[in-house]
């Protein structure tokens, strides 16, 4: 492997110092002054920059998606003629692949594995929601129940709405959004994470390519000020947020306060439930991507792995040399399966968990430390990944949601207990349930208190419901669900 800062040296990203924002419909110098810089997590260089964008910025962007809802053709288009941009879109994401991975890894250090399936994930999800129109299309006619006369129901379009995506997944976690906004009829304000600005400005280039009309699609980059600003803008109907619990929290008091309905994807503490029949080998086929996905970056991953009492030490070491054998090291390199922390501040985070871990008393099976690699990456955000056996539940590590490389290992006596540590959480985003015996593992499945689970791997299905209960979430994205939470309904009576 050549030297690291050898090898973004050559690189040529389309976007890396940059000055506009994308406003009605073309990109246009920032008004704002101040700027953020984009720094590569796996050296600690700073290699790009974006605009601050300011009060004004955000304004703008608003007063253009309110005059293409309001007085442009967007939201009068059929649904299928809607659904034909979004395959269109979905074609000239896949023509940016390479460039989008490329920018997503120098942005956040998610392995190159891992985002150079961003653009084909987001492609289909433009094209799964485009099958949606006929949804749309198919009148709704419910008769009274008395027989005195019928009610026509209109699914229309909700509004303006402020979509705010986080950092670890900054393609796709936007894209399932915006999908679903563009078949309904809404235009819409979009925000990055103020780490990952750029990679979705490729995103925007697809949609100006596809030919969707001016002002239905507008993009400002800035920090959490901005975000709250746009979450209480009086021209947006709705917002949509990914991203931690206590900004949820803070976004659905403001949205509540203004009567404006909201969809929070939020945190996560999962468990992953090991039944006494579990095929372990199989397991650990799927074990980096259902528990230690996108370096632990991932909200419904399952951190907390738990384990029969009488398996318990077959557990931990199937565990610790699954973990221990996955290549921690640069992201641009495709054999690495393990990057840095997305920034120095998770970085501080997961290694602040990591030393409550051995203080509290659990046991490092492999990694524990932060981890010094060579070769140009010195500066990077790097922990090694880490298991920790003899995990109390009361123990931090085991509670709070770390958004690290590091799994804890508890112990369960019977499934009933299994299944009461998984639900005792405030969270409720994701699960596993791993055991031979289908209708065993469907059961268990069935009693978790959570939005989504996973019988022996998970994955997210576009055409399911994807949200949060408790702590985790509001609403639900993907599937008909998602996209019925950018309607607003109307019904008409009539004899």
């Amino acid at each position: 492997m050549s030297n690291a800062i050898e090898a973004r040296a050559a690189l040529s990203l389309p976007y890396t110092h940059v000055d506009t924002l994308f406003i009605d419909g073309a990109w246009t110098p920032a008004l704002g002054t101040e700027r953020s810089n984009v720094t590569d997590p796996a050296t600690g260089q700073v290699w790009g920059s974006v605009p601050n964008g300011n009060p004004l910025d955000l304004d703008r962007a608003a007063t253009a998606a309110r005059r293409a809802f309001d007085a442009g053709v967007w939201p009068r288009l059929t649904p299928s003629e809607r659904a034909g941009y979004l395959m269109r879109i979905a074609d000239e994401v896949e023509r940016r692949a390479e460039e989008l991975a490329l920018t997503n890894t120098r942005e956040n250090g998610s392995p190159l594995a891992e985002s150079r399936g961003a653009a084909a994930n987001a492609a289909g999800i433009f094209r799964y929601f485009a099958t949606l129109a006929d949804h749309l299309e198919r009148e709704d006619v419910r008769p009274f129940p008395s027989g005195v006369g019928e009610t026509v129901v209109r699914r229309d379009p909700v509004g303006v709405c402020s979509l705010i995506a986080p950092w670890n997944f900054p393609i796709n976690l936007m894209v399932i959004k915006l999908a679903p906004a563009l078949l309904a009829g809404c235009t819409v304000v979009m925000k990055p994470a103020s780490p990952t600005p750029l990679s979705l400005r490729l995103i925007v280039d697809a949609v100006a390519a596809a030919g969707v009309p001016a002002g239905v699609v507008n993009l400002v980059t800035g920090n959490g000020a901005l975000g709250d600003a746009m979450v209480k803008h009086p021209l947006v109907d709705k917002v949509a947020f990914t991203g931690s619990t206590p900004v949820g929290r803070k976004i659905a008091s403001a949205a509540g306060a203004l009567l404006r309905p909201v969809t929070l994807e939020l945190g996560g503490k999962s468990s992953a439930i090991v039944l006494p029949d579990a095929d372990l080998n199989a397991m650990s086929e799927v074990l980096i991507r259902s528990c230690m996905r996108n370096t632990g970056q991932t909200c419904y991953i399952s951190t907390r792995i738990l384990a029969t009492s009488s398996r318990y030490n077959d557990v931990v070491d199937m565990v610790t040399a699954t973990i221990a054998a996955g290549r921690q090291g640069d992201p641009l390199d495709t054999a690495t399966v393990f990057g840095p922390s997305a920034t120095a501040s998770q970085f501080a985070t997961v290694m602040e968990y990591v030393q409550s871990g051995h203080a509290e008393g659990a046991k490092a099976t492999t990694g524990g430390r932060a981890a010094t690699l060579g070769d140009g990456l010195d500066g990077g955000y790097f922990v090694e990944p880490t298991v920790f056996a003899d995990v109390d539940p009361g123990m931090r590590i085991s509670r709070e949601e770390i958004f690290g490389p590091v799994l804890s290992v508890l112990k369960y006596d019977t499934v009933e207990d299994a299944v009461a540590l998984a639900n005792n959480t405030e969270f409720g985003l994701g699960g596993l349930v791993f055991g031979a015996d289908p209708d065993a593992a469907m059961d268990v499945a069935n009693r978790l208190d959570t939005g989504s689970v996973g019988v022996n791997f998970f994955a997210s299905n576009h055409a399911a419901p994807f949200g949060g209960r408790h702590d985790s979430g509001l609403g639900t994205e993907y599937g008909v669900e998602g996209l019925n939470a950018y309607l607003s309904y109307k019904s008409i009576h009539r004899r």
